[in-house]
């Protein structure tokens, strides 16, 4: 039995976990040629190989939905990302994908598993949706006669915040739980505020139309999963979507027997002293080279997971925004330095809009990685600040790259 064991594990393709992270890189868009000025078509190339943009609040350095099409395509025009993403009617509204993300509309319909699965957990007797339903009925009739709004535009004498500044309204609550269930979708965003219009009022018919089953959902995301990552075990595949559960067991041994999938050995890839369990896109690819030069956000798929970014590539990442700033070890808004396929350094960021200065409020190697790189670095901070529309960058003298980049700055 040992024998067959080890004849099937050699039948296994083997990679190294420098081809891995090569594969990983080359399927996240970097490595690829640009142009000189991208525009609306590269953006679309963007989304439509990761599948998502994640969506965050917080703005002290970018808005974290611009930051994954910086780093793969170099400087672009903003507008341009938020005309599509943020102006209806356009080809991406926002769902719970990974957690609250711009997907294209046409992939939609293959989260409706999720909303049945959401209204039914918030259907519990002693909810705040069992106490409130005269509210929804409400909010539906305010929709259905106005058409879609923003909370803020909704007057109601519940429309106002509870606690402190992260606090939802009862309005708010209400139409964020009609939201989840897909009644209610986005339908843009008006200074960063999100919209909910009925989902017949800004769907189209064959979106709306489109029923998919919950096995059939999870093989189709897992793929796509997959495809977004070139190389990745199942924890990888099935985080990218948020999937749960033994479907994903079973999609997954579908998609290989369909070929779609093929295993693939990392050995450095080991779990409790065994090599986990990994698999390859069909169409995934080693690129020749990967000379990436970029900031990576908090919240780019290339180090959400941070398991993977660990495996991937030997750094620790955790993101200290939530953290009391005397006990931050990096900083508060901190980006991971991608130079060629390994992460080298972080540095935490802020653009200070109203003197027009890149602040790096910190800079770190990872041991020595960064410091061969010095004047990548500064070229990339330099165009960040351009980008950013700021005219110098200032470097605050805290952590182990900060004098170094200094005076390559």
């Amino acid at each position: 039995m040992s024998e067959l064991l080890g004849t099937l594990e050699t039948m296994v393709e083997q990679l190294t976990a420098s081809a891995a992270r090569q594969i990983a890189l080359g399927a996240q868009g970097f490595g690829r040629p640009t142009t000189a000025v991208p525009g609306t078509r590269q953006i679309n190339g963007v989304i439509e190989r990761l599948g998502l943009l994640q969506i965050d609040s917080v703005n002290v350095f970018e808005r974290s939905h611009h930051l994954p099409v910086f780093a793969r395509l170099g400087s672009y025009d903003r507008a341009l990302l938020d005309r599509l993403v943020l102006r209806p009617p356009g080809p991406y509204l926002e769902y719970l994908a990974h957690v609250a993300c711009f997907i294209p509309v046409a992939s939609w319909p293959l989260f409706r598993w999720r909303m049945h699965d959401y209204r039914v957990k918030h259907s519990a007797s002693d909810s705040w949706v069992a106490g409130n339903a005269e509210m929804l009925t409400w909010l539906r009739a305010e929709l259905t006669a106005k058409g879609p709004l923003a909370a803020s535009e909704i007057e109601h004498e519940a429309n106002k915040r509870r606690g402190p500044w992260w606090g939802w309204s009862d309005v708010k609550e209400g139409l964020e739980y009609l939201f989840r269930w897909g009644e209610v979708v986005s339908a843009g965003r008006d200074r960063f505020e999100r919209r909910y219009g009925l989902a017949e009022q800004v769907l189209p018919p064959e979106i709306l139309g489109t029923e998919i089953a919950k096995p059939d959902a999870y093989r189709e995301l897992l793929a796509r999963a997959a495809r977004a990552h070139g190389v990745g075990t199942a924890k990888d595949f099935a985080d990218y979507y948020r999937l749960r559960g033994p479907l994903v067991k079973t999609a997954l041994r579908e998609l290989e027997d369909a070929g779609e999938l093929v295993p693939v050995a990392v050995p450095e890839w080991r779990f409790g002293g065994r090599t986990a369990p990994a698999w390859r896109h069909r169409d995934a690819r080693t690129p020749r080279r990967i000379d990436a030069a970029a900031l990576l956000s908090p919240f780019d798929p290339v180090v959400w997971e941070r398991e993977r970014t660990e495996r991937m590539f030997g750094f620790r990442y955790r993101i200290e925004i939530y953290v009391p700033e005397p006990k931050r070890q990096y900083g508060y808004y901190v980006l991971p330095l991608l130079i060629g396929d390994e992460i080298v350094g972080r540095v935490d960021l802020k653009s200070d809009r109203q003197n027009g200065v890149l602040r790096v409020q910190s800079a770190w190697s990872e041991g020595h990685a960064a410091l061969p790189h010095l004047d990548r670095i500064a070229a990339l901070l330099h165009e960040t600040g351009q980008w950013q529309g700021l005219g110098e960058v200032e470097i605050n003298e805290r952590g182990t790259l900060a004098s170094a980049l200094k005076g390559a700055l």
